[in-house]
């Protein structure tokens, strides 16, 4: 996929999986990335200590980011606390991505069309007027 065809990206996620979504006027395309799914139960020390492998989370999110590698202007959305932790991850490990997220919103469980449909008025809200 060549980046200048689709230079606005919208990520929705969650803990399960993320849906990135090229998106330009006239089209768009998606890319799914799912979460690492491990065989085995973590016994957790403690409330706040996940029940997922420790690296689960950073793999996760490194894919993610590589696959938004090109993108000009990214909007994130999510049910959950999983779009926050990546937006985190993503200002501490990729400064000049975490430049091009314009907006984190909550979002629960739209359709692929009605979330495609929503960042493209959010994309085209956000350019500039010639």
């Amino acid at each position: 996929m060549n980046p200048s065809t689709f230079p606005h990206v919208a990520l929705w996620l969650d803990h399960h999986e993320a849906r990135i979504f090229h998106v330009n006027l006239d089209g768009d395309d998606e890319h799914k990335v799912l979460a690492p799914q491990h065989h085995f139960h973590r016994h957790p020390k403690g409330n706040s200590e996940g029940h997922n492998h420790p690296d689960d989370q950073h793999r996760f999110f490194r894919e993610i980011t590589s696959a938004l590698q090109g993108a000009q202007e990214i909007l994130i959305g999510g049910p959950s606390t999983a779009k926050a932790q990546y937006h985190a991850y993503v200002h501490e490990h990729d400064a000049a991505l975490d430049r091009k997220i314009l907006k984190v919103e909550a979002v629960d469980h739209p359709t692929d069309a009605q979330f495609v449909a929503h960042a493209r008025s959010v994309f085209k809200v956000s350019r500039p007027r010639v």
